[in-house]
């Protein structure tokens, strides 16, 4: 019976795996480029956070988690947007700021109290009180 279920899950583990190989050959170069430069950035956010901030590895996994997800759903959302031909900024705006506290809100969770310091004092209290206040307007 144990052989059965474990062929079952193998195989399902495999064929997952194929059409997730063929989707990524579908890629258009552009979107291969995209995506690069995407984790790029996310790299070199998490290592200015951890040599800013002194992070332990299991903060810098958590980091490079909300990161990811949070700015891949962030991407998402902007572009189910501009597919559907928004025009009103203000929208697109409110999209970036509501993953934005999501991310500001998911660090407050992780980092000690110092680390909290440092990274307000790094400009993401300037960023936060920017995006409150623009939000008010």
């Amino acid at each position: 019976m144990r052989r059965i279920i474990r062929s079952i899950v193998l195989c399902a583990v495999l064929s997952a795996g194929f059409c997730l190989s063929l989707a990524a050959q579908n890629m258009t170069d552009a979107e291969k480029k995209a995506e690069k430069e995407f984790r790029e950035s996310l790299d070199r956010e998490i290592d200015r956070l951890t040599g800013l901030l002194k992070l332990e590895d299991w903060q810098v996994f958590y980091v490079d988690s909300i990161l990811t997800h949070d700015y891949t759903a962030m991407q998402d959302e902007l572009k189910d947007l501009q597919s559907k031909k928004v025009s009103n900024t203000d929208m697109y705006y409110d999209i970036q700021y509501k993953w934005q506290d999501k991310i500001y809100d998911a660090f407050g969770k992780i980092f000690d109290e110092d680390q909290w310091a440092k990274y307000l004092k790094s400009g993401a209290a300037r960023d936060k009180k920017a995006r409150d206040k623009k939000r008010s307007k």
